[in-house]
């Protein structure tokens, strides 16, 4: 248990620690309010068995009580608003540490770690310690020293009484521990399940599309039945596991306020304690079933904040690349490879490629898919970083750049296009937040955008669906060059940009494209002919190893991969549908 407090104690930073710890030591002046109750009593009963009760006794009685009451009160506002800061900012911190972390870290992670991993991180986990976390250990630092307490009390009137007290408390204590171990083979399996669930509902929502078209609707439901009823499975599993031991202490509680009190009539009937005695002994034997009660139903629950610390700390505890570098600018932006090599894990993916891109030139890879051309593209841009071999921007190694100066070089235009549930205007200016709308309008108009967003209800101002779901791909397309405008990099990396775009789109987009490359340096990533073919020079990727490369005409002049791809698209290019007719009479 207390390792567990010690641990999200430490999960917390210092400001909202030290929080925490103000609300703990709060919370011994609670308790000690808490105990003037039996104070309180004492004088009343003092009064009734011992003394005439006199008016003096009831105020003073009164007084007791009224500052016990208020006193608890005013500190419960104080530390109620401490842990509620403490938690809510603590839980803040972490999701943008998180962010912060995420963006550093090398593409790789996201392959191996699904997206319901870290959207459950980020959302359910960070959400259940804000609400609950600080809650439960409020209530169970609470609970520990009202108990201690109270604990103090009954030994400063009788050892003996004190002595069976605090035997009862190690018991449960005992209990307590079991129960935690218990929980530790269940509550992994609950975090597995929240994880699983979170990616089913993700994949089965953003496949909808696919899985209608497939008539899969059935199959894939399943599977989302699937992951519900292991959630289900899960939680219940945890329930059935504390429960016992739960049980077991509230039986041990019960059973020690049973033994406090008969022994306390026993001495008194024996005359070994005064009256006035044994009855502050079963108060306070009640007292203890309030703190103890309140404490069990919550510590319950500490193995989940283990488990959700753990889980946010392994993301924050992934190497991120080595970003520390300077923050510069090239004096020149050739692009240069030496002896390339990388590998997803086990698989070689680029073998050993040596390539040279001189300032403003237009460089175009071709080749079988899955060849290494994106990953090439990404190992420029630093993406990753290579296992063996350099990458040289203006001559110096990108891992020399720090990483904000080294992207503040290159802008993407990716085949599939990501906008933000967002206005069209803040979609534009993502790369620059406090760009003048002039300067939207202005890269708009050159990615052949701007009459379309005219023709919206609120024009610039329009909210866009998540992923850009409200426009078509050509629409996103021209928005994501408008993106790259603004953000004016002087090396552009185009990867499959015009792949899937409709005919009546791709004069405009190749417009826009002509707009966003003027004087700049361009890697492009096509299989259309037209794309590459008056480039300055072509690289042909094939099993990670660069295979051909030259201009168009030298490479045509060869047999090899090139040729034979120029030739199928021509051939493909020549079909012609025809359709015959049948007229019976």
């Amino acid at each position: 248990m207390f390792k567990t407090l010690q641990q999200f104690f430490d999960f917390c930073n210092r400001e909202d620690r030290n929080k925490l710890y103000l609300a703990i030591g709060l919370g011994v002046i609670k308790a000690v309010f808490a105990a003037l109750r039996i104070t309180a009593i004492a004088v009343v009963v003092q009064g009734l068995i011992v003394d005439n009760m006199t008016m003096r006794q009831v105020w003073l009685a009164l007084g007791i009580m009224v500052v016990s009451v208020l006193g608890q009160f005013l500190i419960s506002l104080k530390t109620t608003m401490l842990q509620c800061e403490a938690g809510y900012h603590s839980c803040a911190h972490k999701r943008i540490e998180i962010a912060e972390h995420l963006r550093y870290l090398p593409m790789g992670f996201f392959n191996k770690n699904s997206l319901g991993v870290i959207t459950n991180v980020t959302t359910n986990t960070m959400e259940s310690l804000a609400d609950i976390a600080t809650r439960i250990v409020m209530i169970t630092t609470q609970g520990i020293l009202t108990t201690f307490v109270i604990a103090c009390f009954v030994f400063a009137f009788d050892w003996r009484i004190g002595s069976v007290l605090v035997a009862g408390i190690a018991l449960y204590a005992v209990f307590n521990a079991v129960m935690q171990y218990a929980t530790k083979p269940v509550a992994p399996r609950k975090h597995r399940a929240d994880e699983d669930l979170v990616a089913q509902v993700i994949e089965y929502v953003q496949g909808i599309d696919e899985v209608k078209n497939y008539s899969m609707t059935d199959d894939e439901a399943k599977k989302l039945e699937a992951a519900i009823a292991e959630k289900q499975g899960a939680d219940t599993g945890l329930e059935y596991a504390v429960i016992p031991w739960v049980t077991l202490q509230n039986i041990a509680t019960k059973i020690t306020g049973v033994v406090m009190c008969i022994l306390s009539l026993h001495f008194y009937f024996t005359g070994s304690m005064q009256l006035l005695y044994c009855i502050m002994m079963m108060i306070a034997t009640f007292m203890v079933y309030e703190s103890l009660d309140s404490m069990s139903a919550m510590t319950t629950l500490l193995r989940n904040i283990r488990i959700a610390v753990t889980q946010t700390k392994q993301i924050l505890d992934m190497p991120p690349m080595d970003i520390d570098g300077e923050d510069t600018t090239p004096q020149r932006r050739d692009i240069e490879l030496k002896n390339v090599r990388f590998s997803y894990d086990t698989k070689k993916i680029i073998d050993g490629v040596s390539l040279t891109i001189p300032e403003k030139t237009t460089t175009a890879f071709v080749g079988p898919s899955g060849g290494g051309k994106t990953t090439l593209c990404h190992l420029m841009a630093r993406f990753w970083d290579v296992q063996e071999g350099e990458v040289l921007l203006g001559g110096k190694n990108v891992k020399d750049y720090s990483f904000d100066s080294l992207m503040k070089n290159f802008s993407f235009v990716f085949q599939n296009v990501y906008l933000f549930e967002d206005t069209i205007a803040n979609n534009i200016r993502f790369g620059d937040p406090d760009a003048p709308m002039e300067r939207v309008i202005e890269a708009a108009k050159k990615a052949q955008c701007h009459d379309f967003i005219m023709s919206l209800p609120k024009d610039y101002e329009t909210v866009i669906g998540e992923g850009g779901a409200s426009l078509s791909g050509g629409e996103k397309q021209r928005i994501s060059i408008a993106r790259a405008i603004m953000k004016d990099a002087p090396i552009i990396i185009l990867d499959e940009a015009t792949a899937n775009v409709d005919p009546e789109n791709e004069t405009e987009l190749t417009a826009a494209i002509e707009a966003l490359t003027k004087e700049k340096t361009i890697i492009m990533i096509a299989h259309r002919l037209k794309t590459v073919r008056h480039a300055d020079q072509i690289f042909v990727i094939d099993r990670g190893r660069i295979v051909q490369n030259g201009t168009h005409k030298e490479l045509m002049a060869e047999e090899g991969i090139y040729k034979t791809f120029v030739e199928g698209r021509q051939e493909a290019a020549s079909w012609k549908i025809t359709a015959t007719a049948s007229q019976s009479t």
